[in-house]
Formats: structure tokens, sequence, C-alpha cells
């Protein structure tokens, strides 16, 4: 059998044994499915052996669209753990890439992203919420990060960015066992409760300089950002596929009373179709276009919003039970429309 295919048979088994059984915990009792991340680590899901960067891409991308056709909040810590190997695969402190990187591809070691400030203050939208003091041997690391996700008390960490002045800002990574971290788990949220999301207050948290990833944020975020973009559009993608899959389930519901509804199935097919061709062109050339990605982004954004809710419509009064798997993907979808960057995050960086 061949590589790729050995590694879809295992993400599909993977799917239905460590995930399926598991949605409607996760989603109405915030269960945090992290055997299932850990296991796709241990499947070698996530490692870079053998493949090109690109080939890399494209599998993790699969990965991600196939879990959110099932779970969205779990797709999104996924997302969260391939922004931090993200990070590390192009950091170039080899002391991370040494002891770091093995441990989150092996899933050893889950990894999260607390880069939504620092990318809201790039974008004029917010200021910085951590400081770094110089010491010897690296910073202290200071402020309140109020919201990290796919975060435990063990065996996790996080990149962050913190300024040091004006001008100059640093980007690390932190275990949550660092000395000075707090942490505050946050469950009120409209959906995505299962995906351990937590408040992380950081005083004078020490950070050693081979735990830097670059010392140059601003121009390692700039280096990355497509990619670290990129890796939500399937999100939308698994989202949006599951509901034309809902929809056509019924489509002779109430004597075929659906076909008058002004959005269908075909016409989602199409437009989901569209930004699939559009990302593959973009996986075919030789860098990814920070301009073409964004565009893609938003645009799935908005589909996948007009996607739940034609489901809603489609399944009428029972799309309202609160467990229902319509409702369930309603609230997912409203959170891709303000994970960062949020549709009015890049509509401003759209236009400017």
């Amino acid at each position: 059998m061949k590589s790729a295919e050995k590694k879809k048979n295992s993400l599909t088994k993977l799917i239905a044994e460590e995930l399926k059984p598991y949605v409607k915990k996760i989603d109405t009792e915030a269960f945090y499915a992290e055997d299932y991340l850990r296991t796709l680590g241990k499947v070698g899901l996530f490692s870079a052996q053998g493949r090109t960067e690109k080939e890399q891409l494209i599998d993790e991308y699969y990965m991600v669209k196939e879990t959110a056709k099932i779970c969205m909040t779990t797709a999104f810590c996924l997302w969260c753990h391939l922004a931090a190997l993200t990070y590390i695969r192009h950091s170039e402190n080899e002391h991370l890439k040494a002891t770091i990187l093995p441990k989150l591809e092996s899933g050893a070691l889950l990894g999260a992203t607390a880069l939504s400030n620092p990318l809201k203050y790039f974008a004029g939208l917010e200021t910085m919420h951590l400081k770094a003091e110089k010491t010897e041997g690296g910073y202290f690391i200071s402020g309140v990060i109020p919201y990290v996700s796919n975060l435990g008390e063990v065996d996790h960490g996080f990149g962050f960015i913190a300024a040091v002045n004006d001008s100059t800002r640093i980007i690390g990574f932190l275990s949550c066992e660092t000395p000075g971290i707090t942490m505050k788990e946050r469950k009120d949220y409209f959906g995505l409760n299962g995906s351990a999301t937590y408040a992380c207050t950081l005083k004078k948290v020490f950070i050693a300089d081979d735990c830097v990833i670059s010392e140059n944020a601003d121009e390692f975020v700039n280096s990355i950002k497509s990619i670290f973009i990129a890796y939500q559009i399937p999100l939308g993608f698994g989202v949006v596929d599951a509901s034309v899959q809902s929809i056509e389930k019924v489509n002779k519901k109430q004597n075929g009373c659906n076909q008058y509804l002004p959005i269908q199935a075909d016409q989602l097919k199409e437009r989901l179709a569209k930004l699939e061709g559009n990302l593959r062109q973009q996986l075919e050339q030789p860098s990814l276009s920070w301009r073409d990605i964004a565009e893609i982004r938003l645009e799935i954004a908005y589909l996948t919003l007009d996607a739940v809710q034609a489901a809603m419509l489609h399944h009428g009064g029972s799309a309202y039970l609160k467990d229902s798997t319509p409702a369930r993907k309603l609230r997912e979808a409203y959170f891709l429309a303000n994970l960062t960057p949020t549709i009015k995050h890049l509509e401003k960086m759209l236009v400017h």
C-alpha cells in the first residue's frame, strides 16, 4: 500500500474510533479530544520524515478538513498544534528543532499558538499584551493572554510573542509547566468549549535563549503568516462539506418543500469546489501568496456561514435542538468567522 493511501486509511480509522464517538460530549460537555490528537502523532501523521514541505502541507490540510467534517472544535485544536509545529519547523534555533520538534511530531507534546493578540497588534487593532525583559541567558515574560486553546497543565506548550521595546519583539515557545504561568480554563463560550481554552497569566516567566524561536518576531511572522492562515482554510472546507451532506439528506423532507429555499446544496458545492481549486493552485506555486491565501480564507469564512445557515433552514425544527448536528455546525461556523484573523481583520488587511 502506498504511503499516502496508508496515511489516509489511518486517519479514517482514527476519526471513526477516537473522534466520532465523542462529538456530542465535546460539544455539550466541553470534552477535550486529547487522545485523538496525540494518536495522530503516534501513528506518524505529524512527521515530516520523507516528505517535502509541499507534500507535508497537502497532507496536513487534508487532515484538518477530514477532522472538521466530523468536529471543527477538534480540528481547531489540530490547527493550533500545526501552527506550533510551523513555528518550530521554520525557526533557525537548532535546539528547539532537536528537542521540541520531535515531541510535537510524535504527539508526546501538544502545541498551541498565542498569536491572536500579536497578529491584531501588527494590523493596528490592539496593543501587545506580553512584555519581555532581557536578562542573563534569556528573558522574563510578563502579561496576560486572555485565551489560548489546545492547552493542558502537562505535556502542552505554546508559541508566543512579547515586546522587548517599541521596536523589538521576540517569539518563543513555553511549556505550560514553566514556573510563573497561571492557567484558568474557560468554558463559557457559545461553542467550541471542548477546545481546552485557557486564560494565561505570566509573571516574570523565564524563557532561556535556546527556547526563543526568533529575536525578530516581526520578520519571522511575515515569513510564516501565509502558512499559518492557510492551515485555517480546511476548517471551513470540512464544515461546508458536512453541511452539504446534511442538506442532501433532507432534500425530500416535507414533500420536497426544501427546493424553494434560496440556497441549495449544488450552489454550495460549486462555491466550495472553486475555493478548493484556488487553494490547490496556490499549493502548486513555489511559495504561497499571502494576499491570495488571505482572500481564500475570507471567502471560506463567508461560505461557511452561508452553508450552516442553509443547513439550519433545510432541517427545520429538528435543527433547533441544542445537540443537533446543524446547531453544532452553526456554532462552529461563527467561531471560524471570529478566529484570528477574523472576517473584519481580513477585510481591513485586504483593503490596505
